[in-house]
């Protein structure tokens, strides 16, 4: 019987770690295409209705009128951000990108950049030594 090494384990639990990973991902990716195609119909019954009752839809009027477009909400990831923060000793960019599950995820990444820099600049988070900590 051939002995296994620590480095075997580690190797083989990493890869077991990342396909589990990649498993929550595609189901993730599937849930998230369930939801728009739902909030596509809901918004299709919303169209409907207030056109049966001789109104146009909000989203619609807002685009009418020139005002700005409704843009989703931001809060929500940076509260995230700030709370992983808060509750760490400081961390890296990487090991945020990484607790939070969006290393490779350009978009993903990009998002928690941006975050990060409205943090740092509303003086909830300080960066020392690489690091980000809550002010």
């Amino acid at each position: 019987m051939v002995e296994e090494t620590f480095e075997g384990f580690v190797a083989r639990e990493r890869a077991r770690l990342h396909g589990e990973r990649e498993a929550v991902f595609t189901a993730q990716h599937e849930l998230e295409s369930k939801l728009a195609g739902i909030n596509r119909e809901l918004a299709a019954i919303d169209a409907y209705e207030a056109a049966k009752a001789g109104k146009l839809p909000t989203p619609l009027r807002r685009r009418r009128k020139g005002g700005p477009q409704p843009r989703a909400c931001s809060g929500s990831k940076r509260d995230a951000l700030l709370k992983l923060i808060e509750e760490s000793e400081g961390l890296t960019r990487g090991e945020i990108l990484e607790r939070m599950g969006l290393k490779g995820n350009k978009s993903g990444e990009m998002s928690v950049s941006n975050a990060l820099t409205a943090l740092t600049k509303g003086n909830q988070v300080v960066r020392e030594n690489g690091r980000y900590r809550a002010a």
